[in-house]
């Protein structure tokens, strides 16, 4: 398992793309330039194309040595013995998720504008938490309400790494980097790239330079 402390740099999730050798050949284009985790998430996928998709994804992200997070499904995790989960707010809590995964696994927690959903994730066993969104997405429709401010108080107080989501680029990214990020959540910037490797390089820059 990865610690916290390695928690630190681009954590790539994947698009809703059906085409899995399009996915695939992206996605290893991507780890070639430094990805701290990588996140399935195919929010349309029937459940053999998930388990097709995961599979794949796990074995690259075996060779490549990230470690491989599953958005929501908590059975396609334990099955495939994947590195770890993250939830939603809708999702099962913290605590129940933590319980089935064991003390090992990474556990993930969307906290969107809330700093005290944070702190209940914390209390409750995640290994990291994510805010946002911060910025309109090309994915995800959501308000776009996230405080810049509460990365700053979020580093003050939790103990936790904090992931950044919602319409990240390496020019919006910078700013909440700076302000103490541990990660920055993308999907489009990369994905969407002429050249994910590239994309992915410059977010991988942006901690280069704090």
């Amino acid at each position: 398992m990865q610690t916290t402390k390695t928690m630190r740099g681009l954590y790539l999730v994947t698009p809703d793309w059906d085409d899995t050798d399009k996915l695939l050949q992206a996605t290893q284009q991507a780890l070639t330039a430094g990805v701290t985790l990588l996140q399935y998430r195919h929010k349309t996928a029937p459940a053999d194309l998930r388990l097709e998709q995961a599979t794949q994804l796990l074995a690259l992200c075996r060779k490549m040595h990230v470690p491989f997070i599953i958005n929501d499904h908590i059975d396609l995790c334990l099955a495939l013995d994947a590195d770890g989960i993250h939830v939603g707010g809708t999702d099962a809590s913290v605590a129940v998720v933590r319980t089935l995964l064991g003390k090992e696994k990474i556990l993930g927690a969307s906290c969107y504008g809330d700093l005290q959903m944070a702190r209940d994730a914390q209390k409750a066993g995640a290994s990291y938490v994510a805010f946002g969104g911060f910025y309109p997405s090309r994915v995800k429709k959501y308000e776009v309400s996230t405080p810049v401010d509460i990365v700053s108080r979020a580093k003050a107080e939790l103990t936790l790494p904090v992931c950044v989501i919602g319409g990240m680029t390496p020019l919006n990214a910078k700013p909440l980097v700076h302000a103490g990020a541990d990660m920055v959540a993308a999907i489009s910037s990369v994905y969407v790239s002429d050249d994910p490797h590239n994309a992915a390089r410059s977010f991988s820059a942006l901690f280069d330079q704090c």
